[in-house]
Parts: structure tokens; sequence; C-alpha cells
């Protein structure tokens, strides 16, 4: 399947980057890059070593809009740690910001395969909706949105009633689920909202799992000559400050992957069960801007314009994690030792 992810990148954002790579049945056509859990240009690097490290250095990532349609932007360091990536630590990437703006980016790759480029939003939904009032025929034009995004039948994270990534930018949101939920396209969006994605709950053990289907300790160490799997190391020291977090914040120790979950539902929808509703962004409340408001019971009569996850078969997701990305951590630490083993040098005959 054919993907552009939009992301904000984040600690999920950097698994989310890992799985899609991770993926044999994705295709990353391009990531982009906006502004929410640290600033774009933070983002922008962020995106770039997380491919490298992955082994995915060819895919362009574009940057797009660095504040929000109207409002003051606000960033997540205590969440994601002051450069987005908890205590983990890449290297810069070799590979360089493309030329494209991001809104332009999603316009020409959707002409250029229309009807076959499923778009997946990790962030908040600022590019959308500027390339959506660039081209208004862009819905009609990707294979299907899908957002990690909202709060629909749960308690928000950001306030009350409030999902960050909506919460961030909500005018770009109402925009979006305007513009993706008319009723004459042939593809509803669907949107996976913290109800569902905080099913996706990473424990210890999850890592323990990981390291394991990647031949090394749950810290990445290895025994050999390249000492560290450097893909386990690098999830072990994000997740050990997005643990962290949920451990003051939510009562356990261990993190809600939110992102890769929207992925992995991307490229198999069976994973959850959705609901189409109608929806509406809250734009003007005084405590409650942001909101994804909801009409679960009809009362407005309006057709609905998203398809909201209920549920989601988080165990086998959890498992395809593991097996995936544990997967691609043992085949990039077997192209690090091929690398490391100095070659043999010729030998120069005597006289």
């Amino acid at each position: 399947m054919p993907l552009i992810l939009d992301v904000d990148t984040g600690i999920d954002d950097s698994l989310a980057l890992l799985y899609a790579s991770a993926s044999p049945d994705a295709e990353l056509v391009a990531v982009t890059c906006v502004s929410g859990n640290v600033e774009a240009r933070q983002v922008a690097e962020n995106t770039l070593a997380v491919l490298e490290l992955g082994g995915r250095a060819e895919v362009e990532v574009a940057l797009g809009r660095e504040v929000p349609l109207v409002r003051r932007l606000r960033t997540a360091p205590e969440t994601h740690g002051p450069r987005g990536l908890g205590y983990a630590e890449l290297p810069a990437a070799s590979g360089e910001i493309s030329d494209r703006h991001a809104a332009d980016l999603f316009v020409a790759e959707a002409r250029r395969r229309p009807g076959e480029v499923t778009l997946v939003t990790l962030g908040p939904l600022t590019n959308l909706a500027l390339a959506v009032l660039r081209e208004p025929e862009l819905p009609r034009l990707l294979r299907r949105l899908v957002m990690m995004g909202g709060s629909y039948r749960s308690a928000g994270n950001t306030a009350p009633t409030t999902e960050w990534n909506i919460a961030v930018d909500p005018d770009a949101a109402a925009v979006v689920f305007e513009a993706f939920g008319r009723p004459d396209l042939p593809a509803r969006p669907l949107a996976l909202g913290l109800d569902v994605t905080e099913t996706a709950k990473f424990a210890p053990e999850h890592l323990a799992g990981l390291a394991e289907r990647a031949g090394s300790r749950a810290d990445g160490t290895v025994t050999g000559p390249a000492n560290v799997n450097a893909v386990v190391r690098f999830i072990a020291d994000a997740l050990r400050f997005y643990m962290e977090f949920h451990s003051r914040y939510d009562g356990f120790y261990g993190a809600f992957i939110h992102d890769p979950l929207a992925v992995a539902a991307a490229l198999d929808p069976a994973l959850v069960r959705a609901e189409a509703v109608s929806v509406q962004v809250e734009l003007g409340g005084t405590l409650t801007t942001g909101e994804t408001v909801t009409d679960w019971r009809r009362t407005w009569n309006r057709p609905p314009n998203v398809d909201v996850a209920v549920a989601a078969d988080a165990a086998s997701f959890l498992q395809r994690f593991i097996d995936r990305v544990g997967g691609l951590a043992a085949e990039r630490h077997r192209a690090a030792l091929a690398r490391s083993v100095p070659r043999p040098q010729p030998v120069r005959p005597t006289r």
C-alpha cells in the first residue's frame, strides 16, 4: 500500500516510522513534517535520523507549515523530551529536507497516483488543511485518510475533553473534517481516538520480546564485534522517557504507542472496528476548544463524516509490532556487522 505519513516526531511517531519501514505491505512514498510534539524543523531532523536508522534514508522528507493556522504553537517537551525522542540520541542524518512543501507533496502524489495513496496523519492537521484549501479535490484523489487524533468516547489528554493532535490546531482539524467528510466522497476518513489507541499499551515485557526477536538484550546490548543493536537501543532509550512520563501521570510503567497503531490500521483495517458518525470540532469553547464533538445518538440528523474506531485488536497489533520492528532491528544489526568486518587486503606478489 502506498503510504504518506504526516508526523510530528515524537517518540510514538518514531516507532510508527520504524513500523512502516519494517512492513512488507507498505510502500513508504514520503514523510511530511508538522509542528506538534516539537517544532517542525526538529521534527524533520528527527524524522530523517529515524528513517536512516531504519534503513530508509532514501524516503523523501518534506517540511510543512511551522505554526498552526490561527493559534500560537504549543509543544510537549514534558511528554517527549526537549528534542522529541526522549533519552535517545541519534547521529545527524546524511539526508536533507526535500525542496517540496508538505501540502504541495500531498497534492502532487495524489494526482500522480489517483485513488492509490493512503495518507496517515500522526500529528496536528495543519499541513493537510493547507493542502485541501489549495486543492479541494484532494479527498477524492486519495485512497483514504487515516488519522490518529481526537477523543470520541473518553477523557482527553490535553484538556479534560481534548486530544493533543486536534487541540494543537483545532482550526485545521475543522477544515479537514469538513472537507474529507462530504457524503459524495468514496470513503470516509478513519479516525483513531484515545479510547482505542490507549489500548495499545507497550510494557517492559513487550520491549523484552522485541529485543529477543532482534537477538539482543532489552537495552540493545549484544555479544560480538558490534556490541549494540542500534534500533533496540534507540527504542529502549526513547521509551524509557515515555514510560517514566506515563508512570507519573497515568499510574502505570509503560507507554501508549498511539501512532504505530494508526499505521497498522491503515495497512490492515481489520485490526479495528469503526462506526460511522457525525463529528464536529469545537472552536469557540471556553473550556472545550479542540473537542471532537461526536453525535453518537444522531440528534443532529446529519450524515456521518468520519468512521471512528471503537475497538482495536491490540494484542494482535502489539505482537505484529514486535515481530516486524524486532525483525528490522535484527536485519539492521546484521548490516552493521557486515560493515564492521575488515575486508581482506590483497596480497602483493614478491619478486
